[in-house]
């Protein structure tokens, strides 16, 4: 599974807005693994952020 795919299927799992903090919990991934797959996924209009530095699935 991509990165990208991991983080996004890990947000939809959780179904509330996450930090990469939080993301690097629940993935196991590393820290920059986690923000250049939330990079990808602010790119390709994927996840959205309902408040500062918290983001879900659009």
């Amino acid at each position: 599974m991509e990165l990208a795919e991991k983080v996004l299927e890990a947000m939809k799992v959780a179904g509330v807005p996450l930090n990469a903090g939080k993301l690097v919990e629940l993935t196991g991934l590393d820290r920059k693994e986690v923000d250049k797959a939330m990079k990808t996924l602010k790119a390709n209009d994927a996840i959205v952020s309902p408040k500062m530095c918290f983001w879900q699935p659009k």
